[in-house]
């Protein structure tokens, strides 16, 4: 009898403990209601903020007793907090770079400028020889920039070589069978006419390359012939071009525009002697 009448009090005591916890909760609440209702904004000293960042990392339930503020706000001071503590290690010390000594800087614009073919790499090895341990984006830095010779234009390239110079292209023609046609091409620039044109429904490098042939016998071959980059033309056509003494120009990857042999009169004069 006597231990359970232990226990009965042990439980009861608990029982009684829990019940004026749950009562004073609910008095605190009420209380906290009640001062929600009458201040708007309550006012929060750093060290209130400090309380709940820490309580929210330590509680899992720490939402639900949250009730001067919402909880997003708290997420907030936390994520300010962390934004001060690393500004704050980050302005420690000196910041940026260490500087590089002056005799460096000079020995690496002395370099760069009686050896102007050597790039950083080169000059950040003979620094190494040297003991001198500086980073490559360093040592291009305070390089000497070499001025370079501006290269020639599209348009000069035309004007220079234009005697010299043949294109080619292709463009479809549908027919009333709905079938499509590939139409080849070829221009003398200087004459700004077309030398031939020839028509297949099947396109190929090896066709395509016997049409170079037959427009240009040995003694009338072009130094250049400008094309685009299409697939077409392959290392069959390449390798041919390359036999008859022709040097390929391709033009800029997306820009067939340059050509501009498919387009227009050439396409009407090809469209009309077609069907004639």
């Amino acid at each position: 009898m006597g231990i359970l009448t232990a226990v009965a009090l042990f439980l009861r005591a608990m029982l009684t403990a829990k019940i004026h916890l749950a009562v004073e909760n609910l008095a605190l609440r009420q209380q906290l209601a009640v001062c929600r209702q009458s201040v708007k904004r309550p006012k929060l000293r750093p060290r209130d903020r400090v309380f709940w960042v820490l309580l929210s990392r330590l509680w899992p339930s720490w939402r639900s007793a949250l009730t001067i503020v919402q909880p997003e706000t708290v997420v907030k001071w936390h994520r300010k907090g962390f934004r001060l503590f690393w500004t704050w290690k980050s302005r420690r010390g000196k910041p940026g770079r260490p500087r590089i000594e002056r005799e460096i800087r000079d020995l690496i614009r002395r370099m760069s400028r009686e050896n102007p073919t050597w790039g950083a790499p080169r000059i950040l090895s003979e620094l190494l020889l040297l003991d001198h341990e500086v980073a490559e984006a360093t040592v291009a830095k305070y390089m000497v920039r070499q001025r370079k010779l501006p290269s020639q234009t599209w348009r000069t390239f035309l004007a220079n070589h234009i005697p010299d110079i043949a294109a080619c292209d292709f463009f479809t023609i549908p027919t009333a069978t709905f079938r499509v046609l590939y139409v080849f091409v070829v221009l003398r620039h200087d004459r700004r006419e077309i030398v031939h044109f020839n028509v297949t429904a099947n396109p190929y490098a090896e066709w395509t390359a016997q049409q170079i042939i037959d427009t240009f016998p040995y003694e009338e071959t072009p130094r250049f012939l400008i094309r685009d980059r299409d697939g077409i033309y392959g290392d069959y056509f390449k390798n041919r071009i390359e036999s008859m003494g022709i040097e390929e120009v391709p033009t800029a990857h997306l820009r067939p525009g340059k050509i501009r042999i498919a387009s227009g009169q050439s396409v009407r004069y090809v469209e009309n002697a077609w069907t004639m």
